[in-house]
């Protein structure tokens, strides 16, 4: 046996390389075969998802209003270098029912993916009172696949 065929080889009469040992395919520019499995996965990177963040942002603004510490909106639109609009959109967060919150606040993106955009948090903002904003987001729940705490939750 020749030294560039592998150990797990032998040369049939026929010209034919046969191999005994499994082989793994390994992806690059070209596809290779390797007698050596290859390396496993990372973990997936689990991050709080941004509007999750934007929801802890706005309680923290919002405290912060209340406390008197800042003065009003229009302050902190200043201060952060936003528009009152924008500001007024974080701080409408706050007006999600609580147990929604919560589960909001569980949120994670994993590998960088987010589970859902602030517009549909926005949503069920406008739905106004809270059993209608439990409905909304009852129906965002169904159409979305939302990682809390590590698991994927699938509908």
């Amino acid at each position: 046996m020749s030294e560039s065929t592998p150990a797990s080889a032998e040369k049939n009469t026929d010209d034919f390389l046969v191999i005994s040992a499994p082989l793994f395919r390994r992806k690059s520019r070209n596809v290779t075969l390797a007698e050596t499995p290859p390396p496993a996965k990372p973990e997936p990177v689990r991050r709080p998802a941004k509007v999750a963040q934007m929801l802890a942002l706005a309680h923290h603004l919002q405290n912060a209003i209340d406390r008197d510490v800042i003065a009003d909106r229009a302050v902190v639109a200043r201060k952060l270098g936003l528009t009152r609009a924008r500001v007024t959109q974080l701080l409408d967060l706050t007006l999600i029912a609580p147990d929604v919150q919560a589960r909001i606040l569980e949120l994670e993106a994993v590998d960088g993916v987010q589970p859902l955009a602030e517009r549909q948090l926005r949503a069920v903002v406008a739905a106004g009172l809270w059993p209608e904003q439990r409905a909304v987001w009852a129906k965002i729940e169904a159409s979305h696949r939302i990682a809390v705490h590590g698991k994927e939750w699938k509908p």
